[in-house]
């Protein structure tokens, strides 16, 4: 999980100058916050998002939506336990959510303290005493720590799943294995990417054997991803650094695909935003480039999508920036209905909630 950010193409967006943050709210029935996964992975409902209709589906009607050849591209992310719960020496209680692993022994993390904490403040962890962090500084709203044993170690033995803070319960053994996709393999995200989690290793088997592509990415989901959108004129929005990596095998894959004129199929907002990232101009058109670096794309409603051409998602909070990217790729006002049909038909939302197929369509507008 270690990795040195750096800086990744990040178009400037095209921002009507119209839109605010009203525009991407709605009203959500507390009790369509799902607080638990389903039994089975592949049991919750499809919502596909079709630019004449909308269509209520089941998610293993998947199979007969794509396409031999199509590819679906998963965000191979692997969560970690991040969230530490320490002490000051003194006795003063630390809660910390480790944000990114930049070193074996060291981590940027948000801290939460009576008190901000200063340089030289140091964090104690296990009873009896396991580990210790001493904070080095500051980064935006990050402290950068130095532990004394290694942080991967150090989360396993003493970590807690990072549930969002939707979900009112503690993290239990269910959300060991549940908040997290039977594909993940990269450590490094604080939030699962929840597209993925209604994937079955049975469902991928079957669409294998119906000739359905796979290219993986992984693109490490940070703690602002939850972080709300604090000014009211979108364009004034600072998005949240992610880092992303693309392997050369999977660029294949995408790229072949892209010459073959078939689609390509984004499992979740975090693959659709490291395919975008990467993508480049060629003389074939859009392709994608292998590579890693950090992405603050910002995807609203104007954005030009290169590369994705149809997405799977979960449904998103109210006045979110995963609201805004999915009303970007298919119409501010389709997003609109879609939602609130989904809420008129009591779909599960955020999480553990129920998906959607949106299939690109950019051509209204607010």
């Amino acid at each position: 999980m270690e990795h040195t950010p750096t800086r990744g193409y990040t178009p400037a967006p095209s921002i009507s100058p119209g839109l605010t943050l009203a525009d991407f709210d709605y009203a959500l029935p507390p009790a369509l916050v799902a607080q638990h996964p389903l039994p089975e992975r592949s049991a919750s409902r499809l919502l596909h998002v079709r630019p004449d209709r909308l269509d209520d589906l089941g998610f293993a009607d998947l199979e007969r939506l794509l396409a031999p050849g199509e590819v679906l591209v998963f965000n191979d992310t692997r969560v970690i336990k991040a969230r530490l719960f320490g002490r000051k020496p003194s006795g003063g209680k630390a809660e910390l959510l480790v944000e990114r692993i930049l070193a074996p022994r060291r981590a940027l993390a948000l801290v939460r303290t009576s008190h901000s904490p200063k340089p030289g403040t140091v964090f104690e962890f296990g009873e009896p005493v396991a580990a210790c962090a001493t904070v080095r500084g500051r980064d935006d709203d990050f402290c950068e720590l130095d532990f004394d044993a290694d942080v991967l170690a150090l989360l396993d033995a003493h970590g807690h799943v990072p549930l969002p803070p939707y979900i009112a319960h503690a993290d239990a053994p269910e959300d060991g294995a549940r908040y997290q996709t039977v594909y993940a393999r990269e450590p490094g995200a604080v939030a699962a990417p929840t597209a993925g989690l209604h994937f079955s290793e049975a469902l991928l088997q079957r669409l294998g054997g119906r000739g359905v592509q796979f290219a993986h990415v992984t693109l490490h989901v940070g703690a602002g991803t939850f972080q709300p959108v604090r000014v009211e004129r979108i364009a004034e929005h600072v998005m949240h650094r992610e880092w992303y990596a693309i392997g050369a095998d999977a660029a294949a894959t995408i790229n072949q695909a892209k010459d073959d004129g078939r689609r390509i199929v984004a499992v979740g907002t975090t693959s659709l935003r490291a395919l975008e990232s990467a993508a480049q101009q060629t003389a074939a058109g859009w392709r994608v480039t292998a590579g890693s670096a950090d992405t603050r794309l910002f995807i609203v409603p104007g954005h030009e999508f290169r590369i994705v051409d149809r997405l799977l998602t979960n449904f998103h909070l109210p006045k979110s920036t995963l609201l805004m990217l999915v009303s970007a790729f298919a119409g501010l006002r389709r997003m609109r209905a879609a939602y609130a049909h989904a809420i008129a038909q009591g779909y599960r939302f955020f999480s553990y909630g129920d998906a959607s197929l949106l299939e690109r369509c950019t051509d209204d507008t607010p």
